[in-house]
């Protein structure tokens, strides 16, 4: 299982969206989309889990590409220590 990065989402994104977006490579383990603590409003990014060989798919094609207006930074995420 691999946990991926998505950053500069539309901040208008829903997670059914985001989902759908990585689910035309397989299936989506979680999906975790980041809030502000304070205003509680979308910052923009999020945690996809999907099994590797699906992961490393989907972060060589999306990363770069226009969703909703925007372009994707798509790449695998930092593990915390």
């Amino acid at each position: 299982m691999k946990s991926i990065y998505v950053g500069n989402l539309p901040y208008r994104a829903t997670q059914e969206e985001i989902r759908d977006l990585f689910a035309q490579f397989g299936e989506v383990l979680s999906s975790v989309m980041i809030n502000d603590k304070v205003t509680k409003k979308f910052k923009g990014y999020a945690f996809i889990e999907m099994e590797d060989e699906n992961a490393n798919t989907a972060i060589a094609t999306l990363n770069g590409e226009t969703f909703l207006g925007r372009i994707l930074k798509v790449n695998e995420a930092n593990q915390k220590p």
